[in-house]
């Protein structure tokens, strides 16, 4: 009998530094692929539409296409949009699930050991939702992790809580650029910060423009996406 292994794909949004109240949560997008489920197909149609639209290969960046940054800041709304719907249109058609623990900075400010408060915190907050579902995650053979080590602290959390909880786990230093589940990761990252600011009526400029109001954002784009989680 085939083994029976679980991929997960790790991004993160924010970062271990002082609170700001321009990003006030800490987000850890945990993406399950059961590797039975073949997206070879999936990822080629991805890549065709990426080459269709002129980009070269590499390593999608939502944030960065919403707010007109980095790779694409001389890229028109249009492309943009037609890049990002690639990106959502493939990850609403896969067969997989997420999780996305998070952490309120601001319950870290204010204290001689900020980023040793936080590390604790986020290490509780994504232990909290593996147990939840462990009798899912357990039930495979292996369980390979793979994250791109952006973040030291994470990294460290992320072996530590993994391996204290489940007995059967593998990591895997990845680029992005290398595998699509890992821009989905950073994709469901951003949609999960972005429903966090419809909530509060707090879009920017640019997230305004890019996909109308947070309740057509709501209605429209992520109700697609929540759809997934686990």
């Amino acid at each position: 009998m085939a083994e029976k292994i679980l991929s997960i794909f790790i991004d993160e949004s924010g970062d271990f530094g002082t609170y700001d109240y321009h990003a006030p949560n800490y987000y850890v997008a945990i993406i399950m692929h059961e590797q039975k489920n073949n997206i070879e197909a999936n990822i080629k149609n991805l890549n065709e539409h990426i080459y269709y639209l002129g980009y070269e290969v590499h390593a999608i960046h939502t944030g960065p296409i919403i707010r007109r940054e980095s790779f694409y800041r001389n890229d028109i709304r249009e492309k943009r949009k037609a890049l990002f719907n690639a990106l959502y249109h493939f990850t609403r058609k896969l067969d997989i699930h997420y999780i996305c623990p998070k952490i309120r900075k601001i319950e870290c400010r204010n204290t001689e050991q900020d980023s040793l408060k936080m590390e604790g915190k986020l290490s509780k907050a994504i232990a909290d939702e593996l147990k939840l579902h462990y009798s899912y995650i357990s039930g495979f053979d292996k369980v390979i992790v793979y994250y791109d080590n952006g973040q030291m602290e994470l990294n460290k959390i992320l072996v530590s809580v993994f391996n204290t909880i489940f007995t059967n786990v593998e990591f895997r230093k990845i680029k992005p650029v290398d595998y699509k589940l890992s821009q989905v990761a950073d994709l469901i990252c951003t949609m999960e910060l972005l429903k966090d600011k419809a909530d509060r009526n707090d879009f920017s400029v640019s997230e305004l423009e890019f996909f109308g109001t947070p309740r057509d954002f709501k209605k429209n784009i992520y109700k697609n996406i929540v759809k997934k989680h686990l």
